[in-house]
């Protein structure tokens, strides 16, 4: 069920089980929509949590309308439970939509809510920075140094494999998620501020007040000699572990065949949108329950 889709302007935000999350979203020139999406939709239980921010390349009413097709290739395919298979299935379709080389970066999260477990896939997007409450520090959530994972933009190449980060979000923890108009701002020495840059101005932030965070951040950048992200679309999405309602009320359980009926006669009655059937396919149902015994089996390797 999608909570928040588009590439429109937007500032808001929402609490889920286990979960909350902030969206800014300010598309180039103010224009009606931009190259930049952000996804945010939450399963019928509440338990998951899928989540996107993407930008594709150029400006312009023609990458508006690319940027939202992105999306509805989002809604189709949200209910694949693989997240690796989600983005190659994302990967080419949107390689067949787009036209005249564009591409889109993307990030692409999964939240269990029951596990606090956040799967990340990185196709081509600048690192998020994460806010880890035990240790008091931030930090780029990002593969350790000396691997080489694969994180192809979308629509490069028709067959691409995305590599996952898994990450246990500890109450108050915070995940800083981010289009690359923030790292192509110019810092103090004229010079873009970078992903390092970034990560160092948001270390002058105060976590505590993340509702207030995404401003602060914005008029951090803003207050840089030279220092401005007006010529570029905008979107950031923040997420912050609540450590709540971990395990969704009996009723949201019962509502789900509902939910489920009630868009089959959407459909059936000619209204647009998709129906959210779980997807079945072998790969789709066998792979999570391989990957998650894989990082068992290399958890018990190094005990």
């Amino acid at each position: 069920m999608e909570v928040w889709g588009g590439n429109q302007a937007f500032n808001g935000s929402v609490t889920m089980p286990g979960l909350d999350a902030w969206v800014f979203s300010r598309p180039f020139r103010d224009a009606t929509g931009g190259g930049d999406v952000y996804y945010v939709s939450s399963c019928a239980t509440g338990r998951i949590t899928r989540l996107l921010v993407a930008d594709v390349s150029g400006h312009g009413a023609g990458v508006a309308e690319i940027a939202e097709s992105l999306r509805r290739l989002m809604r189709r395919h949200v209910n694949y439970l693989s997240q690796s298979q989600f983005m190659r299935v994302l990967n080419r379709q949107f390689g067949q939509l787009a036209s005249g080389g564009s591409f889109a970066t993307a990030l692409v999260m999964t939240f269990f809510s029951p596990t606090q477990a956040l799967s990340l896939g990185n196709a081509g997007h600048p690192a998020p920075i994460a806010w880890h409450a035990r240790s008091g520090q931030w930090g780029l959530l990002r593969h350790a140094a000396g691997e080489h994972p694969s994180n192809t933009p979308l629509g490069i190449l028709d067959r691409a494999d995305y590599d996952q980060i898994e990450v246990r979000l500890e109450e108050g923890d915070l995940v800083l998620c981010y289009t690359d108009s923030l790292i192509e701002a110019r810092g103090r020495n004229g010079q873009m501020l970078g992903e390092n840059g970034l990560l160092e101005l948001v270390r002058t932030l105060d976590p505590s007040r993340p509702g207030e965070l995404i401003q602060s951040l914005l008029e951090a950048i803003h207050a840089q000699a030279g220092g401005h992200i007006v010529d570029d679309d905008v979107c950031v999405l923040l997420l912050r572990a609540n450590g709540r309602d971990r395990r969704p009320p009996l009723l949201q359980y019962a509502a789900a065949p509902l939910r489920l009926l009630r868009a089959i006669g959407a459909r059936l009655l000619g209204r647009p949108g998709p129906v959210p059937w779980p997807q079945l396919s072998l790969a789709g149902t066998t792979q999570p329950r391989l990957d998650s015994l894989q990082r068992l089996w290399q958890e018990e390797g190094t005990r």
